[in-house]
């Protein structure tokens, strides 16, 4: 196809535009992954999105900024979804991403504070498994003590394992 591509531009020098063909069996589809939804520590099993406001923090007892979800088996990526409920066009969130592992480690994927308008809110990812450790839980942290200002603000997450 190059060769008859080259002999076509030659005999029409630059009067004439050259432009391959391309049938379906020329053209390669790129597999999309395959994610499913993980389910949320201590969920109904009937969702595996999770719905909060950012509670105060405590002196004594849990908050309730994390939220963990089960990595049952072994993913190559995972995708962290994020949105707003709040209407307070000053909604500010403080957001991290953790992976957590068997072994007792993590890892922080990511920090960051948003102020997403009600409805909307972020995608984060694909991040891809640690090789040589096995992830046992993927976390989410919404909240801090050092952003009062973030209480009462309501939120959904949910989490993607994909291969």
């Amino acid at each position: 196809m190059l060769r008859q591509l080259l002999t076509l531009s030659l005999s029409c020098g630059l009067g004439c535009a050259v432009a391959p063909l391309l049938t379906p069996a020329s053209v390669e589809a790129q597999p999309q992954p395959k994610c499913v939804f993980l389910q949320p520590i201590g969920g109904n099993g009937m969702t595996p999105i999770v719905a909060k406001t950012v509670g105060r923090g405590k002196l004594i007892g849990q908050t309730n900024w994390w939220t963990d979800f089960i990595v049952d088996r072994p993913y190559a990526t995972f995708k962290y979804f994020f949105t707003a409920n709040s209407s307070d066009p000053k909604a500010q969130y403080p957001v991290e991403g953790f992976m957590k592992f068997s072994d007792g480690t993590n890892l922080q994927l990511f920090n960051v504070m948003m102020s997403p308008p009600i409805g909307t809110g972020r995608e984060f990812g694909p991040y891809q498994a640690v090789p040589g450790k096995q992830t046992s839980q993927i976390s989410f942290k919404v909240g801090a003590s050092n952003d009062p200002g973030a209480l009462g603000f309501s939120y959904r997450i949910s989490v993607q394992g994909c291969n």
